[in-house]
């Protein structure tokens, strides 16, 4: 299981026209789920990017993660996090679970986020999604289980 993580001070997802999801100050976490994921994994993830310090503390140091700050997390599936790129000129998606699989722990994800008292905004799973983010700093990471 992969997560994209970026502190942004707003981010949006766009279905159709339509906004589905969007917050300010927190976290857009672009999801990709791989054939061995688990719901443990999933539960392991959600509690590492809750708690994944990247937010300025008073003295400027990255010390606060998005609760303490007060933050919300847009969680966005995107499958291509999981591609293979080490040969050629064009991905393979082979490294991706299948989409049925992929949905259930992306939802089981979002599950374990809200239960930590989060908001947690999402993107419509398999949609042709447009996301908008203000990336603050930039400060991005990739987090992985």
């Amino acid at each position: 299981m992969i997560a994209l993580i970026q502190r942004v001070t707003q981010a949006n997802v766009v279905v159709e026209g339509e906004i589905t999801g969007e917050i300010a100050q927190g976290l857009l976490v672009l999801l990709a789920v791989e054939p061995e994921d688990t719901e443990q994994k999933a539960k392991r993830l959600a509690e590492r990017v809750a708690g994944y310090r990247i937010f300025e503390d008073e003295k400027g140091k990255m010390n606060l993660n998005v609760g303490q700050v007060g933050g919300d997390l847009l969680v966005v599936s995107q499958f291509t996090l999981a591609a293979d790129t080490s040969r050629g000129l064009r991905p393979s998606f082979t490294s991706a679970a299948e989409p049925k699989m992929s949905k259930a722990l992306y939802q089981y994800f979002c599950q374990q986020l809200r239960s930590q008292g989060f908001t947690v905004p999402t993107g419509i799973f398999g949609a042709d999604m447009k996301v908008s983010l203000l990336n603050d700093g930039p400060v991005t990471f990739t987090l992985s289980i």
